[in-house]
């Protein structure tokens, strides 16, 4: 695992926080929470990338398929 991987998961949550804030400050609560919502899809994305790695991994490792 790359420590690159976490710095890009941080400002992930670092820039949702933001926007999130700034569209609460405006009183756009829907939008605000629309934004959290994709801010998680990217996270889950890149965190379900790295489980299918480590499973083709495992596969490779025990000659599975």
């Amino acid at each position: 695992m790359d420590v690159s991987i976490l710095f890009k998961i941080g400002a992930i949550g670092i820039l949702t926080c933001v926007i999130a804030q700034l569209f609460q400050h405006q009183g756009r609560s829907d939008l605000a929470t629309l934004t959290g919502l994709a801010g998680l899809v990217m996270v889950l994305i890149i965190v379900l990338g790295m489980v299918s790695n480590l499973f083709g991994t495992i596969r490779q490792l025990f000659d599975l398929y």
